[in-house]
C-alpha cells in the first residue's frame, strides 16, 4: 500500500463509524459519507497535509472538495484494507480504471439472490467450530441453474428388518434426501408441485448477541439480512409444494418469530395467515433473565385459506372421549347439552323428565337444539338421556360414528398447553419427555432442544388426513417424519448433515419397528411402513466439505491448487493469476483461506444438474441415472 493510502488509513481511524467491530475498513459507509458530502469526513482529511493536498482545491481562498477524486480513491482496488481483500481481488469484478463495478453508475445492480450452505447440530460443547457459509450474487439466469433438477445417487431403500438398493422410485413411497434442502426443494418441486398437505419446520432461528436460540449452533456472522433471505428463497418453492389447501407451521423462538412472520406475510400473502399459536415448552419459571421465556412460537399459513374447511380444520376426534355404549349395536357416544345459543321462539318449550317429572325450560339466552317435535322423536329413539343417573337436565346422545363423518372434531385454540417439554433444565434428575425418548432410543441426548412428538402430532392432525404428504426440509432427528409415520401419512424430508446417517435413519427404523416413545401409544403404533433414502449427487459440494473439514495450511494449499484445475471454478477466476500470486495466498489466515477457496467455486455446480446425468465427465453410474430418470418419470 503506497503512502497516500497508508495515510488515508490512518486519517479515517479517528472516526470510529469507518470501522467495523474487527477493525475493518467500511468502504461503503467512508464512500457515503463522501457522496453526501459529510463535514465531519471532510474536517478531517483537510486537517492533514497530505489528504488535503490530494482532495481538496482553493479557489479564491476557499477549499473545494474533490469528492469525486476521493471516490475513486476508496473504490481503487489497490487501497485495501487486508491481505484477505487484496488477495480476493485477483478475482474482483474491476473495469479498465482499476474501480469497482459496484461503483460504475454504467451498472445496475438488481436485487441480488443470497443462500447461505450451513452446518449445524453440534450436541457437544467440544464439538462447537466456526461454520463455513457463503453468501453468493447471482445474476438472475445463473439463479435458474442453480435451482435445475439435480440428478440423485446411492439410493436405498429402508423397512423395519430389510434395506436395499434400489434403482426406481414410486410416487407413493415416502422420500428422505440428503444434500443441501434449497437444491432439494427445486428437485422435487415438478413432481410434488401442489401435491404437499402440511410442511412443518422448526428451522435454524436467527439469534441476537451470539446466543444461540436453537439446537444449532451457527456462527455469529449468520446475521439477520442473510437468515431472512435464507428462509425467503426457501419459502418461496414450499408455497409452490403445497396444495391450494395446504397449511404451513413454523416452529420459531422470540429472538425470530416477528421478523419470520412479516417476510412470510410477503411470501404466503398477509390475508392467508391463520395464527401465531403460542406453544407453552417448558412450565417451570428461569430465573435467567429479565422475564423467564416459557414459550415459542407456531406461525400458520395457508397457502389459499379460502380453500380450508373450517369443519375439516380441526382435531380428529378420540373415540376415547365417547365414554358411553348402550350395546344396541350404535356404537359408542358422548353426552352434549340438548340446548344451544341464541334464543328462538320455536326452540322454546317445555321439558319434562320422565324419571324425576321435573320441567325444564332452556337457560336465559338459549334455545333447545331442536324444535319440540323433533324432540320427541330422539327420545322415542333413545337418543335423548337425562344425565348418567336419570336425574338431571336433558343431553344428547353424539354416537361416534355420526360426529366423525359430519367431521366435527375438537376445534384448536391459539395456546397449545400440556404438550411434552422440549428444553432441558439443568436440576439434578430432570429431563424432558422428548429428551427422555432420545434417550430411550439412542442411550444419550443427541439433540439439546428436540420438539416432543405430541407437538408434530397436533399439527398434522388439524391439517391432513391419512395418506396426505408431510414435508419438513430442516429434518434434524427426524421427529416430523416419524410422526407423519406413526399417524398413516406420508412424508418428505431433507437433511444435510451426516448425522442423518447416525440419527435421523436409525430413529426412523426403530419407528418402524414399532418404538414405543412420543404417540406411539396414544395412536396404538405397532410399527411398520419403509421409505426411500437417496442423495443430491455432489460436485463442487466435496470441495465444500473438504474446505469445511480441512484444518492447516497444507490441506487447504492442496485444495487451492486441486480446484484451480478443475472446470468447476466461477467464472470471474483467472486460474493463471491466482497461480502467479500465491504466495499472498500462503500469508493469509487459515479462516480466510477457507474463505476464499469457497469463492473460488462455482455455485452452480455444487450437485450435478439432471439435464448432465449422460456427460461422461460426471461418471453417473447407470444404477443413478436408471433411479433419477424413474424419479422424474423419464425412461
Amino acid at each position: 500500500m503506497n503512502s497516500l493510502y497508508s495515510t488515508l488509513i490512518e486519517v479515517l481511524k479517528q472516526k470510529a463509524d469507518f470501522f467495523s467491530e474487527s477493525g475493518e475498513l467500511l468502504r461503503n459507509a467512508v464512500y457515503e459519507a463522501a457522496m453526501k458530502m459529510d463535514s465531519s469526513l471532510i474536517k478531517l482529511l483537510a486537517d492533514n497535509a497530505t489528504t488535503k493536498k490530494r482532495f481538496f482545491t482553493e479557489i479564491d481562498g476557499v477549499l473545494v472538495f474533490d469528492k469525486i477524486g476521493f471516490g475513486w480513491v476508496i473504490n481503487n482496488k489497490e487501497f485495501l484494507p487486508d491481505s484477505y481483500t487484496r488477495f480476493k481481488n485477483k478475482i474482483g469484478l474491476v473495469d479498465e480504471s482499476g474501480s469497482f463495478f459496484s461503483s460504475s453508475d454504467n451498472v445496475e445492480l438488481v436485487f441480488p439472490y443470497k443462500d447461505c450452505v450451513l452446518e449445524g447440530g453440534q450436541t457437544k460443547e467440544d464439538q462447537k467450530r466456526s461454520e463455513i457459509f457463503y453468501n453468493e450474487m447471482l445474476a438472475s439466469d445463473e439463479v435458474d441453474r442453480l435451482l435445475y433438477p439435480k440428478v440423485l445417487t446411492n439410493a436405498r431403500k429402508y423397512s423395519a428388518n430389510k434395506e436395499e438398493n434400489v434403482n426406481s422410485f414410486s410416487c407413493n413411497e415416502n422420500l428422505i434426501i440428503k444434500g443441501n434442502n434449497l437444491l432439494g426443494l427445486a428437485t422435487i418441486s415438478k413432481k410434488y408441485a401442489g401435491g404437499i398437505k402440511c410442511v412443518f419446520i422448526d428451522p435454524p432461528y436467527y439469534f441476537v448477541n451470539n446466543k444461540p436460540s436453537d439446537t444449532f449452533s451457527y456462527n455469529s456472522n449468520f446475521k439477520l439480512s442473510s437468515w431472512l433471505v435464507f428462509m425467503k428463497n426457501r419459502l418461496e418453492i414450499a408455497r409452490e409444494l403445497l396444495s391450494d389447501n395446504g397449511i404451513l407451521y413454523m416452529s420459531i423462538s422470540d429472538e425470530g418469530a416477528h421478523y419470520l412472520k412479516v417476510l412470510t406475510d410477503g411470501v404466503f400473502k398477509i390475508e392467508n395467515f391463520i395464527a401465531d399459536i403460542t406453544w407453552e415448552s417448558r412450565k417451570s419459571i428461569s430465573s435467567d433473565g429479565l422475564m423467564s421465556e416459557n414459550n415459542n412460537h407456531i406461525l400458520v399459513y395457508a397457502k389459499n385459506k379460502n380453500s380450508i374447511n373450517k369443519n375439516a380444520f380441526r382435531y380428529a376426534l378420540d373415540i376415547e372421549s365417547f365414554a358411553y355404549d348402550d350395546n344396541d349395536g350404535k356404537g359408542r357416544y358422548r353426552l352434549e347439552p340438548f340446548d344451544a345459543p341464541n334464543e328462538r321462539k320455536n326452540l322454546s318449550y317445555k321439558i319434562i323428565n320422565p324419571n324425576t317429572k321435573e320441567s325444564y325450560f332452556p337457560p336465559k339466552g338459549r334455545c333447545w337444539r331442536t324444535e319440540e317435535a323433533t324432540y320427541y322423536k330422539l327420545l322415542s329413539e333413545n337418543r335423548i338421556r337425562f344425565g348418567v343417573n336419570g336425574t338431571a337436565r336433558p343431553q344428547y346422545k353424539a354416537y361416534y360414528t355420526e360426529v366423525k363423518e359430519a367431521g366435527k372434531g375438537k376445534a384448536s385454540s391459539t395456546i397449545w398447553h400440556n404438550v411434552g417439554q422440549s428444553i432441558i433444565w439443568q436440576e439434578i434428575d430432570t429431563n424432558t419427555n422428548a429428551t427422555k425418548d432420545q434417550i430411550e432410543l439412542f442411550g444419550e441426548s443427541v439433540f439439546t432442544n428436540p420438539k416432543p412428538e405430541d407437538l408434530i402430532k397436533r399439527a398434522i392432525d388439524l391439517s391432513t388426513n391419512e395418506n396426505d404428504i408431510v414435508l419438513d426440509f430442516f429434518m434434524g432427528s427426524a421427529t416430523t417424519q416419524a410422526v407423519a409415520l406413526k399417524m398413516k401419512r406420508r412424508f418428505i424430508g431433507f437433511e444435510q448433515m451426516d448425522y442423518v446417517h447416525t440419527v435421523s435413519i436409525p430413529r426412523l427404523i426403530k419407528v418402524m419397528e414399532g418404538e414405543q416413545t412420543g404417540i406411539s401409544k396414544d395412536v396404538n403404533w405397532q410399527g411398520g411402513g419403509s421409505f426411500v433414502y437417496c442423495e443430491l449427487a455432489k460436485l463442487n459440494q466435496d470441495y465444500v466439505d473438504r474446505i469445511e473439514s480441512a484444518t492447516n495450511d497444507t490441506e487447504l494449499a492442496a485444495l487451492l491448487a486441486e480446484i484451480i484445475d478443475t472446470d468447476f471454478i466461477s467464472c470471474k477466476v483467472n486460474p493463471a493469476e491466482i497461480k502467479e500470486n500465491a504466495k499472498s495466498f500462503e500469508e493469509l489466515s487459515v479462516g480466510d483461506k477457507k474463505r476464499f477457496l469457497m469463492e473460488l467455486l462455482d455455485k452452480n455446480q455444487l450437485y450435478v444438474n439432471y439435464c448432465d446425468i449422460d456427460d461422461e465427465n460426471y461418471q453417473i453410474s447407470e444404477e443413478d441415472k436408471a433411479f433419477t430418470k424413474s424419479f422424474y418419470g423419464d425412461k
